[in-house]
């Protein structure tokens, strides 16, 4: 079974997290993740066990106990091919346009043309501003006499 561990120290080496687990069992393989480009860890890793009586029972210990001093998440990681996109929301958090930028607020990609939605902008909700605001074309409050939202 393959087991996802969250939440660690990221000073912890792949080697310490086998330790923890080897209590449990036969560890195959355990690996902390890290980033590419700044070769540090990203919080969290991943073992796989021989036997899966051994893994549920390393998970039902180590689950919410302090490894390094972090409270560590430890659970059955779920493969790949579970998770498929079109499970994916197309906009959400962020969507298109949204999130950050230079002086463009950040937004959540509410809206119907997902530019920016709900948050900041340089000056909500007035003028010319890219962000904040819900509905169609969330530029701001100038709207033409047909009601719709100009830009």
């Amino acid at each position: 079974m393959n087991i996802f561990v969250a939440k660690l120290n990221f000073s912890t080496s792949s080697e310490e997290l086998q330790a923890l687990f080897e209590q449990f069992g036969t560890v195959e393989s355990a690996k902390v993740i890290m980033d590419h480009q700044s070769g540090k860890s990203k919080g969290f890793g991943f073992v796989e066990m021989s036997s899966d009586a051994e893994a549920q029972a390393a998970i039902d210990a180590l689950d919410q106990t302090e490894f390094m001093e972090r409270t560590i998440v430890v659970k059955e990681a779920k493969p790949k091919d579970d998770y498929q996109k079109s499970d994916r929301k197309p906009y959400g958090g962020g969507g298109n346009r949204g999130g950050g930028g230079f002086n463009r607020g950040g937004g959540s990609g509410y809206g119907n043309n997902n530019r920016g939605g709900s948050g900041g902008g340089k000056s909500f909700g007035g003028g010319n501003s890219r962000g904040g605001g819900y509905g169609n074309n969330s530029y701001g409050n100038k709207s033409s006499k047909y009601g719709e939202d100009e830009y």
